[in-house]
C-alpha cells in the first residue's frame, strides 16, 4: 500500500509565520487535492518545547543562521517556531485535517532537532512513523510539504533508506533556500539516494 506523508504543513512555515517558507501556503491546496487519492495519510508536525536548543533565542549573542554545537551535533539556529500548543504550531488554516489518519510529532526533545519524520537528526530516537507505516502494510510513500531542503529531504532520505519506495511530488513542496540552489541540491541528493522526484 502507498501512503501520503504531509511534512510540517504548519502556520509558522507559511507566509507571515515565524519561519516562513516562500510560497509555502501553495502546498495546502495541493495536499487537499491529493489526500482523497490515498488509503492512508500521515502528517508530521514540528512540535518544539519553547526552550528548544535549535532556537537562536536560547544562545547568547547568536543569530539565526549561525551554527552551534549541541551534544556533538552541528545545529543551525532558527527563529523560535512551532512551539508546542501555540498557533504557529497548528496545521495550516485551510488544510483538510479531517483527511489525516495519523499525526507524528517531532523535535520534542529540547536538545536535538528532528528534520525527518522518522528520526531525530542523530538517529538516536525514532518517532514511531516507520512502525506505524509497517503496521498498516505500507511499502511505498509519496511525500509533500515543507520545506524541500530540510524536513522534506530528510524524511525522504530516511524513507528510502528504510526500504520504502519513495517519491517526492514537486508540485507539493516549497523550500527555504537559505543559499540559492539549496532546493535543487536537495533534489539531486534525494535522486542519488534512490528517491523518485516527480
Amino acid at each position: 500500500m502507498k501512503a501520503l506523508i504531509l511534512v510540517d504543513i504548519q502556520n509558522d512555515f507559511l507566509p507571515g509565520g515565524a519561519l516562513a517558507v516562500p510560497e509555502g501556503d501553495e502546498v495546502v491546496a495541493v495536499a487537499n487535492r491529493l489526500m482523497p487519492e490515498y488509503e492512508l495519510v500521515v502528517a508530521t508536525m514540528d512540535w518544539h518545547p519553547d526552550d528548544h536548543l535549535s532556537f537562536a533565542s536560547q544562545h547568547d549573542e547568536r543569530d539565526v543562521g549561525e551554527f552551534v554545537e549541541v551534544d556533538g551535533l552541528q545545529q543551525i539556529l532558527w527563529p523560535d517556531h512551532c512551539a508546542q500548543e501555540t498557533p504557529g504550531a497548528e496545521f495550516a488554516t485551510g488544510l483538510n485535517v479531517e483527511a489525516i489518519d495519523h499525526i507524528v510529532q517531532k523535535g520534542t526533545d529540547v536538545r536535538i532537532d528532528s528534520y525527518s519524520g522518522f528520526f531525530d537528526n542523530a538517529r538516536r530516537k525514532s518517532t514511531g512513523l516507520e512502525e506505524y507505516l509497517r503496521s498498516k502494510n505500507v511499502d511505498a510513500v509519496d511525500i509533500i510539504g515543507l520545506a524541500t531542503d530540510y524536513c522534506v529531504k530528510f524524511t525522504a532520505l530516511d524513507a528510502v533508506s528504510l526500504g520504502f519506495a519513495t517519491r517526492v511530488l514537486t508540485e507539493g513542496v516549497r523550500g527555504v533556500e537559505l543559499k540559492p540552489g539549496d532546493c535543487e541540491r536537495a533534489f539531486e541528493e534525494m535522486r542519488a539516494a534512490g528517491v523518485q522526484v516527480v
